[in-house]
């Protein structure tokens, strides 16, 4: 870990938003990638949304959204937690990982820096996929409570960076299979939490898990804020769940992450590629 003295909270500020510009520049030179990325993210929306259209006429609106919401949803959950889990992944596939761990700034900031273009950049892959999705679909959301949804989206966003921050230890211990092995989190949590389905059809052996993933509260609050137009007061006790596992969550995986990076650095794999 760097143990260089800390500096002042806005070179700290600039160094993390240095991070954020560095990646959207990554960004753009795979532009072309990112293109389809967007493009299967709202084929995959889309699809979904059909399914639902398939059934009876009544019903109609709450059985799309409830699915769409759950699609997209789930697509900003994920692109959070691979943002951060695959971001040791990129910098040794740019070559760039032994430069940004040996910069002079707190592991913290980099962190930092990563998990805000995490967010980023997946509300702008969101709000194209909603978009898509409004014209696709005559979804009404008059009785909707965005700013509720919106308001549990962030409140997620904590346990999911957390989450990432443990996965990202793969990558940096295990250059050869790691970065696949982030998508195991993925998949358990795309399992247990509902994001297409009521947590209450899994089997008794499988359905605990539900209560300890952050998508589950995140996908319960935001449909309730979205089918009911639920209020934040009725929504709290699922925002406390989220801003609850996220203290809890954040910590745990910066600290795995240290653990992995410490270990990475002893045995000479921070800069080797297989």
């Amino acid at each position: 870990m760097n143990d260089m003295k800390p500096g002042s909270v806005v070179g700290y500020m600039k160094s993390g938003y240095a991070l954020v510009q560095r990646n959207y520049n990554l960004i753009k030179h795979e532009m072309g990638w990112e293109i389809v990325n967007t493009i299967y993210q709202v084929v995959n929306a889309l699809t979904i949304g059909f399914i639902g259209v398939a059934g009876p006429q009544e019903g109609l609106n709450e059985r799309v959204l409830f699915l769409v919401s759950g699609a997209l949803l789930w697509g900003f959950l994920s692109i959070l937690f691979h943002e951060v889990a695959e971001s040791v992944a990129w910098e040794r596939w740019e070559g760039t990982i032994e430069y940004s761990f040996m910069a002079p700034q707190p592991r913290g900031v980099y962190m930092f820096g990563v998990c805000m273009w995490a967010i980023a950049y997946g509300l702008v892959r969101v709000v194209i996929c909603l978009t898509a999705v409004t014209l696709a679909f005559n979804i009404s959301l008059a009785e909707a409570n965005l700013g509720g949804a919106l308001l549990t989206l962030a409140a997620s966003s904590l346990a999911f960076i957390g989450m990432g921050l443990a996965a990202a230890v793969l990558p940096l211990i295990s250059p050869e299979k790691g970065s696949q092995a982030t998508h195991i989190f993925q998949a358990v949590v795309l399992l247990v939490s509902g994001v297409y389905y009521d947590v209450a059809v899994l089997p008794a052996w499988v359905r605990p898990l539900s209560y300890i993933s952050p998508a589950t509260y995140t996908l319960r609050a935001a449909r309730a804020a979205l089918l009911e137009g639920a209020s934040v007061r009725m929504l709290l006790p699922d925002l406390l769940a989220l801003v609850l596992l996220g203290a809890i969550l954040i910590p745990v995986g910066f600290w795995i992450f240290s653990i992995g990076e410490n270990y990475a650095m002893r045995t000479g794999k921070l800069k080797r590629t297989g």
